[in-house]
């Protein structure tokens, strides 16, 4: 047995220098040490010793074991070693090589657009103004003087979580919550995400962007909105730009106008552009109705103001000559890369 075990110990140091990487030493490790292993067979065999012979063959066994492990675990030490500097040396950095220019993204039109308007308007001396997409059904209809039973609301299919809780439908609650925390004077530009039950076509979309302004102050006359409007139109489209201003309706303006703008492709003349009217829609404005100016606590007898709202996805359809608004939603990268 002595024999026996002093040949395990030979054996073992041979194979753990032929283990040239950790799934060959785990294989040695159960081959000798397992519970079906060698060392384990002639231990099973003790039993048929002496008194006398056990604690010298079981020191002997004990001795041999400890042995096993320790080059086991120094032949690990080894093979990972080995291993980290393979990988050092596969994974080395030449700092000589021309570096990977990596694809620099650009703005979505929706934003180049949107960055332009903001500038215009900054420059003319707005503020930004934002507020949240789940509105209250005050601030998105009574407080703008369209109760429940106004027949506007029949034209804006309304996404509503509860009776009095909905999707905003424009962005003129943000004004609403402006004024009703601000004092005027009061210049701000309201742009943001709003939506509506529509069918997605090539011109409708259950979401898209509103850009609105107000202005509150005393003094404030239709004269002032036309010129803030016509230096907007202006300063987007060129300075050669044309404007008219058609009465409208709308229940939280009095008076009320849309602003459409001469065709830039034809000049009036007429073409598919402008569908052969010679004018381009661009957007709603008029004076705050005094209504709603009480609304927010806003003395219509002491102060006045003009408001105005625009789809950003028609301006940009205009501006870049666009004529399916899905394009800008569907993320394809031909599409994008041209702006």
């Amino acid at each position: 047995m002595k024999a026996a075990l002093e040949a395990i110990r030979q054996k073992i140091v041979v194979e753990l220098q032929e283990a040239h990487d950790m799934q060959a030493l785990e294989n040695i490790r159960v081959k000798f040490l397992g519970k079906k292993g060698e060392l384990t067979a002639i231990l099973k065999q003790m039993g048929t010793l002496s008194a006398e012979e056990r604690p010298v063959i079981g020191q002997l066994a004990n001795d041999i074991r400890v042995f096993m492990e320790d080059h086991i675990a120094g032949r690990s030490a080894q093979l990972k070693d080995e291993l980290t500097q393979q990988k050092m040396k596969a994974e080395k950095l030449d700092v000589t090589l021309p570096g990977k220019k990596n694809p620099i993204g650009k703005k979505h039109p929706l934003n180049i657009v949107l960055d332009e308007i903001k500038e215009i308007f900054l420059g003319m001396g707005f503020s930004i103004a934002t507020g949240p997409e789940i509105e209250l059904d005050y601030y998105n209809f009574e407080a703008l003087n369209i109760p429940k039973d106004h027949p506007a609301r029949d034209t804006q299919d309304t996404f509503y979580i509860s009776d009095n809780v909905l999707l905003r439908t424009q962005t003129s609650p943000i004004q609403v919550r402006v004024m009703e925390k601000q004092k005027p004077p009061i210049r701000v530009l309201a742009p943001g995400r709003v939506y509506r039950s529509d069918a997605v076509d090539a011109t409708h979309s259950p979401l898209f962007h509103q850009i609105e302004g107000l202005v509150v102050d005393k003094g404030i006359t239709m004269a002032d909105l036309k010129g803030t409007l016509e230096i907007f139109v202006k300063r987007l489209y060129g300075e050669d730009s044309v404007v008219r201003f058609r009465p409208h309706h709308f229940p939280f303006t009095e008076p009320s106008a849309e602003l459409d703008c001469m065709c830039f492709n034809c000049h009036g003349k007429g073409c598919r552009l402008c569908k052969g009217e010679g004018w381009i829609e661009i957007l709603g404005c008029g004076m705050v109705h005094p209504k709603v100016l009480s609304n927010c606590g806003i003395d219509p007898e002491v102060y006045s103001g003009f408001a105005f709202g625009m789809g950003l996805e028609r301006v940009v359809m205009r501006r870049f000559n666009i004529d399916d608004m899905r394009l800008l939603y569907e993320n394809d990268l031909r599409f994008l890369n041209q702006f």
